[in-house]
């Protein structure tokens, strides 16, 4: 019978091979797009992505508050109506990465989904719904900030 340490044992020297092999980062990493995460505006965001020009849809929702007293956690909310959704972005304008969040959707996954961001300053919010073509639309939302979660 193999113990939980034995499994634990196992699991480490294979993680530790495939690391030392190189094989292990590359697939670790594979959805990975840098470019889209250092990223500092919304629209070189979504050029890393392939997506068309955004434009303002109301079936995108994004809920946050309208005033965050503090800017290191602020809940939000992202959603999308819309068929064939392929990606759900969460952006905050003015923080350094732009990329808060990225949701990848398939036809099994209801493109709903919660988290929260570390804001630095007052900025506008963006929820953005990529389709399988290419096209995105957004919603937006100005969220004050009264203490900043960015070092500010």
């Amino acid at each position: 019978m193999t113990t939980r340490r034995d499994a634990l044992k196992q699991s480490l020297t294979l993680a530790g091979l495939l690391g030392a092999t190189g094989l292990f980062p590359q697939y670790a990493f594979a959805g990975f797009n840098r470019n889209a995460f250092d990223a500092k505006t919304v629209n070189d965001t979504l050029k890393a992505y392939g997506a068309s020009a955004p434009v303002e849809s109301k079936d995108v929702t994004l809920t946050a508050p309208d005033i965050a007293e503090n800017g290191a956690v602020v809940p939000m909310t992202a959603a999308s109506t819309l068929p064939g959704v392929k990606h759900l972005l969460v952006m905050v304008e003015k923080n350094p990465n732009t990329l808060v969040a990225k949701f990848d959707v398939s036809d099994a996954v209801e493109p709903s989904f919660a988290t929260r961001a570390k804001m630095g300053q007052t900025s506008d919010v963006y929820a953005v719904a990529i389709t399988a073509d290419g096209k995105a639309f957004y919603a937006k939302k100005e969220v004050k900030v009264t203490l900043g979660g960015c070092g500010g």
